[in-house]
């Protein structure tokens, strides 16, 4: 069986599978550590505070959105499969009950440094889930798949563009919480940190793979 023309093997489904959940840990993490949502969460969190918006209705609204604008980026090159990444946010929401529940043993953070550790882990655990699932080019949340058509259209490389990525949405997170709420809302300390160092970590566990194998992983194969 093929899958955007390469065979559809049990390590490939393993890895977008396991870099999902990878993923949706580290949001499990950055709840944790009470001190903001992880970037990927933070605009449909700021659109339940504001406008009540269940917060599964506001992440399809969000994911749809990029969709969209994955669509008008790369025009002629936006494949219909790509429209398969709203649903996909399904399974990632699936997944992140599913990690928020087996984090739930471990107490909330109550002092800076504990929520510092926790954000720290939340950042790794993000960035080690974008290096599996992203290389296999299934079907990617539209949160990279975005990040991935502005990274083809400019020429730069995916973890840069992540950067920029976040920290747009965070900051579009804050002024939407600032301007209706008058409170920062769904951006924390935590969050900020994510937007920064997530895609700087995924480029640096790509040089480490790199460095012990000898082979690198293409992030804007789409």
């Amino acid at each position: 069986m093929q899958f955007s023309g390469e065979d559809l093997t049990i390590r490939r489904m393993f890895n977008y599978i396991f870099g999902l959940y990878l993923i949706t840990l580290g949001v499990a993490f950055s709840i944790k550590s009470g001190l903001g949502s992880a970037p990927v969460s933070s605009i449909p969190y700021a659109i339940n505070l504001i406008w009540l918006v269940e917060i599964g209705l506001a992440t399809f609204m969000f994911h749809a959105l990029l969709v969209i604008i994955e669509w008008v980026l790369l025009r002629e090159n936006f494949k219909k499969k790509h429209f398969l990444q709203v649903f996909v946010g399904v399974l990632f929401g699936a997944f992140t009950s599913l990690s928020v529940a087996l984090v739930g043993f471990i107490p909330s953070a109550e002092g800076l440094f504990t929520g510092l550790v926790m954000t720290a882990l939340s950042i790794f655990f993000i960035a080690l889930g974008l290096f599996f699932y992203v290389p296999t080019n299934i079907i990617p949340l539209s949160v990279e798949g975005v990040t991935q058509a502005i990274a083809i259209v400019t020429h730069k490389p995916f973890h840069t563009i992540k950067v920029y990525f976040d920290i747009t949405v965070v900051l579009t997170a804050l002024i939407l919480s600032y301007g209706f709420l008058g409170q920062l809302g769904s951006v924390g300390l935590g969050t900020i940190l994510g937007a920064l160092f997530i895609g700087t970590t995924v480029k640096y566990i790509h040089k480490i793979y790199a460095h012990f194998t000898g082979e690198s992983v293409n992030l804007k194969k789409m």
